[in-house]
C-alpha cells in the first residue's frame, strides 16, 4: 500500500510559478510510473504529466513546455514545476501511481489546490 501527500499549491497570478511536491510512503518499492493529475470543478480528472523510475517523462499537450515533472527516487518524492501559469491551470492537483495500462491506484490523497488569477 502506497500513500501520497501533495503540497505546494497556492494562489498565484497569471504568469507565475509554483512547485508541487508529492511525498510517497508505504510500499514504494513497487512504484514505477507516477503521474500528476488535476481536476477542475465540473470536469473529469486528467493526467497532466508522468515520469518513470528511469526518468522517462510525458506531458499533456496543454502543459508541455510550461510544466516539468521530476522525481527523487531516493527520497520517494515527485515534483511538478509549473511555470507561466494560466487561469486554465486552476484545479486540485493530485499525484498517484500509474499501474497496468496506465490505470491509477484507487486510493487518492487530498490533493493540493492551485488557483491562478488574472
Amino acid at each position: 500500500q502506497v500513500q501520497f501527500v501533495e503540497s505546494g499549491g497556492g494562489l498565484v497570478q497569471t504568469g507565475g510559478s509554483l512547485r508541487l511536491s508529492c511525498a510517497a510512503s508505504g510500499s514504494t518499492f513497487s512504484l514505477n510510473v507516477i503521474g500528476w493529475y488535476r481536476q477542475a470543478p465540473g470536469k473529469q480528472r486528467e493526467l497532466v504529466a508522468s515520469i518513470s523510475r528511469a526518468g522517462t517523462t510525458s506531458y499533456a499537450d496543454s502543459v508541455k513546455g510550461r510544466f516539468t515533472i521530476s522525481r527523487d527516487n531516493a527520497q520517494n518524492t515527485v515534483y511538478l514545476q509549473m511555470n507561466s501559469l494560466e487561469p486554465e491551470d486552476t484545479a486540485v492537483y493530485y499525484c498517484n501511481a500509474r499501474l497496468t495500462l496506465g490505470v491509477p491506484s484507487g486510493y487518492w490523497g487530498r490533493g493540493t489546490q492551485v488557483t491562478v488569477s488574472s
